[in-house]
Formats: C-alpha cells, structure tokens, sequence
C-alpha cells in the first residue's frame, strides 16, 4: 500500500525507489511502534518527507538540514504540516525520539542519500537473459 502511495512503480528494478520505500515504510512502522495516533503520524511523516526533500530538491547539506528540521520542530520552520497546526503535536519526549530516529535513518547515511539522488550513474543495461 505505501508503494501505491508514493505511486513508485517500479520498486523492484530501481534502487532509488526501492530505498524511498524501505525509507518510508521503515518511518511508519517506527512511529506506529510509539504509538502515535493518526494526527501525530502524518506529522512525523511530514517530517520524514520535509528532511528527505530538504536532500533531494534542495539539494541541503548535512548542516542546513539539521537546521531546517530544528526550525520545523520548534514550529519556526516551513513544512506541510504547519498550514495544518500540527507543529505542537508532539511532548518533549517524542520529539526528542523523533530526532533520534531521524539521525539514525537518514542523517547518519546523508552522503549515501546524496550519492543516491545527486551521483551520476549510469543506466544499466539489462538483455533478455
């Protein structure tokens, strides 16, 4: 169901979309582990999405995205979920998770998402065989 979502359509021949989900999927079942409750949920994923975006469009460093995410939390910062008020949603304690989940998945491997979305590769050639 999240591969339909994030409408990836082809998880099982690109990398970088199989990593999206895995990346993805991971978060939710993390934050559905802590018991977040539905509103809490699409926050943290608003916040998994606005540090994922942060790498991928803005083409962020590692700093400029702590520092985005800091903003986010502390409800001075921009993402999807302020439009909606849920920048409170979260006691001291998730939040401090929260950034513990964050730099074990994605900001201790930042140079890996970079080389992910911003590498040059080149496409592979797959034959019949």
């Amino acid at each position: 169901k999240m591969e339909e979502f994030l409408n990836l359509t082809q998880v099982k021949t690109s990398l970088k979309e199989a990593i999206l989900l895995d990346y993805y999927t991971a978060g939710f079942w993390w934050a559905k582990e802590m018991n977040f409750s539905l509103i809490q949920l699409s926050g943290f994923m608003d916040l998994l999405n606005f540090a994922l975006e942060n790498l991928s469009d803005k083409h962020m460093t590692l700093g400029d995205n702590l520092k985005e995410l800091e903003r986010a939390m502390s409800g001075t910062g921009e993402t999807g979920s302020e439009e909606r008020g849920d920048l409170n949603l979260f006691s001291i304690e998730q939040a401090k998770a929260i950034i513990d989940y964050l730099v074990i998945s994605l900001f201790k491997h930042y140079k890996a998402y970079e080389y992910l979305f911003h590498g040059r590769r080149e496409e592979p050639v797959i034959s019949n065989e």
